[in-house]
């Protein structure tokens, strides 16, 4: 691991000490530490990204559903495989979309798409459907103000109760604190950020929305869910004025055959208040 990362394992081990969890737990929780990339306005690495548009789709394509918007564009030339885990297409653009159903929270729907580098592109307008005073009328203009994705080399540990084995994690909650405490250090749990890779996070650490999609691909076709499979493509937490949380799941296999027709979309907007 990056020396960075070792750093911030160590803060979060030394923290979880100090809140009363043995040792022997604090380690086996480490254990299960997966890397990710977190991309942020607020990072300090290189740019992979941006939020919002413009929004550049391949020539003579149907352009975005009404009610969705391009969250997010990453570069994948520019995105370091060795931030992570899983296998994407080396070049082209990978853009991240989503939309709402519903109010309040609003549930959220979309679909992820790679425009390789060859691919001549044009520019498609987003068609929100909304009236200017709707509460959501203004997430494209709010996006394209944040701009630019910068990388974070990260880390992510499974936090949430549904990957927990209680009897080996009786101190799952202060574990979970402390990792909090950490990640709150380090700005990352600010929005607006996108995670790549590792474990989803859920506010209320309660459901991982990677095995949720296995288990909702399972019952289409009939077979045992294969959570292993499957893996977090992307998080998106939310803007100042819209926020919640996008989880785009992908299995490894089609994420690494640039298959990303088959992403499954999960989570919720928020609505400002």
């Amino acid at each position: 691991m990056r020396p960075e990362i070792l750093q911030k394992l160590n803060r979060f081990r030394e923290k979880a000490l100090s809140y009363g969890v043995p040792s022997d737990e604090v380690e086996r929780w480490l254990a299960a530490a997966r890397p990710c990339a977190t991309l942020s306005p607020r990072g300090d690495g290189p740019v992979v990204g941006r939020l919002g548009g413009p929004v550049l789709l391949p020539v003579g394509s149907p352009g975005l559903p009404p009610r969705t918007h391009l969250i997010a564009s990453l570069d994948l030339a520019a995105l370091p495989a060795d931030a992570m885990t899983l296998r994407l297409p080396s070049d082209g653009r990978l853009l991240l979309i989503a939309g709402y159903v519903d109010d309040m929270p609003a549930d959220a729907f979309g679909e992820a798409v790679h425009v390789p580098a060859s691919t001549p592109v044009e520019e498609y307008p987003v068609i929100s459907g909304l009236a200017p005073d709707d509460a959501w009328a203004h997430l494209e203009e709010d996006l394209r103000k944040e701009g630019e994705l910068r990388l974070t080399y990260d880390v992510s540990l499974p936090e949430n109760e549904s990957l927990i084995d209680a009897a080996a994690h009786p101190h799952a909650w202060q574990l979970g604190d402390a990792w909090d405490d950490v990640r709150r250090e380090d700005r990352q749990l600010l929005t607006p950020r996108l995670q790549i890779d590792g474990y989803s996070s859920d506010p209320h650490r309660e459901t991982d929305l990677v095995t949720a999609s296995a288990w909702l691909a399972a019952q289409k076709t009939g077979e045992e869910p294969r959570v292993e499979d499957w893996a977090l493509l992307a998080q998106w937490n939310g803007v100042p004025r819209a926020g919640g949380q996008v989880y785009w799941t992908i299995t490894k296999q089609n994420a690494a055959a640039g298959r990303f027709e088959e992403t499954s979309v999960l989570g919720f907007f928020e609505s400002p208040g």
